[in-house]
């Protein structure tokens, strides 16, 4: 465990965020003393110590003091490279381009909600900070919390980001929870609801806030221009949706919305918001926070990826396990298209980011519709053309690094998508649905499955001859590559947490080796379609059982980087090479105002 200051046991929200911000006014205030353990422990790169160690430096007021934590915040901001969200608006109507930002506008709301949730106000903490290289540092990382770092914080006074954010009270057990949520009058469904805040209240008790009381006016506002854009809507089908969703932030019953969602099919434009993914509740995987995409169709690309969709019933049969674990089946309005991504707001734009969609995650709109897979088309380049080349020149074996492709990595990214429809979403020994099942440890182990069961379509459906001419080597190496990408998104990102646990699963099956000489990877093409068989298995296993002991234990020992992995992810950073993105994005960027 890290040692850094706790929060006290009785603490309320007003004065933990009191404290975060006294922490903010001082520019010599520092983290030095609430991070000295994971920096003597090996587990934070050497990027990762610039800042504390600068801030060591800086504890007298003097002026070089203040350029010194300048140039360690910019050293962690330079772990992310700037991608300019630009697009070609040429192919839409006049009403989809007058749509575009009143959409921006309603995700601007779903941003301050996703700042109140994980961390408080955002202009004021914004505000309380001089320094505008540290003042950037945390608005990339929506607080002063490093989501690249295993969420260690970068800013004094502020202690360890509670596992449950601003989702339940931060002095809160789960021992305490679970009593009280068992003991309601509905069992904890409120509490435990995906739509709610959990607050003390006088009783000595919990209570459920909605969030559509919780955030009334912001959702409100973003109701409204929700409610303009489904006015100026030329595709049905979007103005439903528009008007379902504006209705759902209002009272926060979703599935109406996620259905008419499901339902569209010719839009040029899209968005989605609202109450999404479950990833910032560490604490139990219950909490949707909120987010936002502004996304333009590519019609052309659609085109080509939407026949994939109808094939998902047969790979799902096919899955190496029994048949217990692969009964249901995915529904067959499931479709895959790509986009360009012009801009986010919320949860997704904290940290790393996202290059592709799943949704919705309601398992009974899945099970009688399936989802949709959309595939951020400039974000997937980017990502590759960035990072993922760069990688591969350095840790990739030089004779096997031509197998590093786009095309392949697009595929990859794509099926790993198409791979969250297929699977289980319940148990089968009646444990109700997988997610509530395994509580927090269901994003990282989900994320998981999708990446094994991804590649497992693509070697399915070569054999099939469904990818034309096709070298599977490709793929092969451009996964493995792809691992180290994700790997370096840091333990607090479920998707990075997946890929150390694959990375560790693979290299104990042989599916690729390291060349102590050249310090690079080799991968064996026959052993990784074997690791790739086996671990599916495993993962559906788990989820069919609904084993949240066994996944504990199974992610505790496997998503653990070991010291040679560790060497070689400071390698990348000492190469230079950026971990992520973020974004210039906006009405401006676009040429809207």
């Amino acid at each position: 465990m890290e040692r850094r200051a706790e929060i006290g046991p009785r603490q309320t929200h007003r004065l933990w965020h009191r404290s975060l911000i006294s922490g903010l006014r001082s520019p010599f205030t520092v983290l030095c003393i609430s991070v000295l353990r994971p920096l003597f422990s090996g587990k934070v790169p050497m990027r990762r110590l610039l800042l504390p160690i600068a801030f060591l430096a800086a504890c007298a007021p003097s002026e070089p003091q203040v350029d010194t934590v300048t140039a360690a915040a910019d050293s962690m901001l330079s772990a992310y490279t700037t991608v300019r969200l630009d697009a070609d608006l040429s192919g839409l109507t006049e009403n989809e381009r007058k749509m575009l930002p009143l959409l921006i506008d309603a995700a601007d709301q779903m941003d301050e909600i996703f700042w109140y949730e994980v961390a408080g106000p955002k202009d004021s903490i914004l505000a309380a900070i001089a320094n505008p290289s540290l003042r950037r540092l945390v608005e990339i990382n929506y607080g002063p919390w490093d989501r690249l770092g295993g969420n260690a914080p970068f800013m004094a006074e502020v202690g360890a980001l509670p596992p449950g954010k601003h989702f339940y009270p931060p002095d809160i057990t789960k021992a305490e929870f679970d009593s009280i949520a068992d003991a309601a009058p509905d069992g904890g469904k409120a509490l435990r609801s995906l739509y709610t805040l959990v607050r003390r209240n006088g009783a000595g008790g919990l209570t459920p806030v909605p969030y559509h009381v919780a955030y009334q006016s912001l959702v409100k506002r973003a109701s409204t221009k929700l409610r303009a854009a489904a006015a100026l809507a030329d595709d049905p089908g979007l103005k439903n949706y528009l008007t379902l969703r504006a209705d759902a932030l209002l009272d926060d019953e979703y599935q109406a919305s996620d259905m008419a969602w499901m339902e569209m099919k010719d839009n040029g434009i899209d968005v989605v918001i609202g109450p999404i993914e479950i990833y910032d509740d560490e604490l139990y995987g219950y909490k949707a926070a909120h987010e936002a995409f502004v996304l333009i169709k590519d019609r052309e690309w659609s085109d080509r990826l939407s026949r994939y969709a109808t094939l998902l019933p047969g790979l799902q049969r096919d899955m190496p396990v029994p048949a217990a674990y692969k009964a249901e089946t995915p529904g067959s309005d499931s479709d895959l298209n790509a986009y360009d991504v012009v801009y986010v707001a919320g949860q997704t734009n904290a940290g790393s980011k996202t290059i592709a969609i799943n949704l919705p995650n309601d398992e009974e709109v899945q099970l009688a519709k399936g989802t949709r897979r959309l595939q951020l088309k400039n974000a997937v380049r980017a990502k590759f053309e960035k990072i993922l080349t760069p990688i591969a020149g350095e840790l990739i074996a030089e004779d096997q690094r031509p197998h590093v492709t786009f095309d392949a990595f697009f595929e990859n990214v794509m099926f790993h998508e198409v791979a969250h429809g297929l699977g289980i979403k319940n148990t089968i020994n009646g444990k109700g649905p997988v997610r509530t099942a395994l509580k927090e440890q269901y994003s990282s182990l989900e994320e998981g499955k999708a990446d094994v069961l991804g590649l497992y379509m693509v070697m399915k459906l070569a054999e099939q001859g469904e990818l034309g001419e096709k070298d599977l080597r490709d793929n092969y190496v451009t996964f493995i590559a792809s691992i180290f990408r994700s790997i370096r998104f840091g333990a607090s990102s479920a998707h990075g947490r997946a890929n150390v646990a694959r990375f560790n699963f693979f290299q104990d099956m042989g599916a690729f080796t390291r060349d102590e000489a050249t310090g690079t990877y080799r991968v064996d093409f026959d052993k990784v379609v074997e690791a790739t068989n086996t671990l599916s298995a495993k993962i559906l296993e788990f989820q069919g059982q609904g084993d949240y002991d066994g996944v504990v234990a199974w992610m505790g020992e496997m998503a653990t980087i070991r010291p040679q992995l560790q060497a070689d992810l400071d390698r990348l950073a000492g190469a230079g090479i950026p971990v992520d993105v973020t974004y210039e994005m906006g009405k401006t960027v676009l040429g809207l105002e």
